[in-house]
């Protein structure tokens, strides 16, 4: 999926990915990003599992018309039929999707890419999941420098925002070119409703993009990382009276 944009002062872009059916902290997050009122608000997948709230997760993403991809636990539900929820253990989480909430995650894409038209150039930003290889692949923080590049060159875009690993960093790497190097931004927004940082507010990520913003100028693009408080103990209460294991409420009240 492609969009172009031209002429434009700045633009901010709301990037949220890893809600894991945690509806306080989704209602949180709306609350929050509200107040930076952006242009554009994007999901990097993974609505469900790990908590009660599948259905009513996905309900308040459709009902804002919000462009998401699919995440790995999204596609888990493909090819698989609702059980009854009595079933319990991890697999409760997927077993009490209904079918309608179904079918949406079987049709999310697995890519969005993003083209601005700046300055006679093309910005191009791709969201993805896990990585443009692979929806399971982790792109981490401490990845070697030239296989971060190859993913780069691979995919053929400028910035890449990702998910997956619940832990949030941006990392700018320098790709040389024959006349003049370019700066190369890969973007993890880290997670709504599980973090794995240690901090368990919920985190996300403003992208601001300006009239010149260009990959020769690696500050002429700023990532904005905001974290929000939500109602961890409703969350991980409810983790604790359902069938689900008592150690998903653990991780949400440790971020880990």
């Amino acid at each position: 999926m492609k969009y172009f944009l031209t002429a434009i002062d700045q633009m901010k872009i709301a990037l949220f990915s890893d809600i894991h059916a945690n509806l306080p902290a989704l209602q949180s997050f709306f609350e929050d990003v509200s107040k930076h009122n952006p242009d554009a608000i994007y999901c990097l997948g993974d609505l469900v599992g790990y908590n009660i709230w599948p259905n009513e997760v996905i309900q308040e993403i459709r009902q804002r018309g919000i462009a998401t991809i699919a995440g790995n636990h999204d596609a888990k539900v493909k090819g698989v039929q609702p059980a009854e929820p009595s079933k319990g253990g991890k697999g409760y989480a997927y077993d009490i999707i209904d079918n309608d909430n179904r079918v949406y995650l079987q049709t999310l894409p697995a890519h969005l890419r993003i083209s601005f038209q700046l300055n006679n150039d093309i910005l191009t930003i791709l969201l993805v999941h896990g990585s443009p290889r692979s929806i399971d692949e982790y792109l981490l923080e401490d990845m070697e420098e030239a296989a971060l590049l190859n993913t780069f060159l691979e995919a053929r875009t400028d910035i890449l925002c990702f998910g997956h690993s619940h832990k949030p960093y941006h990392r700018i790497v320098l790709a040389n070119g024959e006349e003049h190097p370019r700066f190369l931004h890969a973007i993890n927004t880290g997670s709504i409703g599980k973090p794995k940082d240690g901090n368990p507010q919920g985190g996300y990520v403003l992208l601001h993009i300006k009239d010149n913003s260009s990959t020769l100028d690696k500050d002429s693009i700023q990532v904005e990382f905001i974290r929000f408080d939500y109602d961890i103990e409703k969350a991980a209460q409810a983790v604790e009276n359902s069938p689900l294991p008592d150690d998903f409420a653990d991780m949400l009240r440790k971020a880990y």
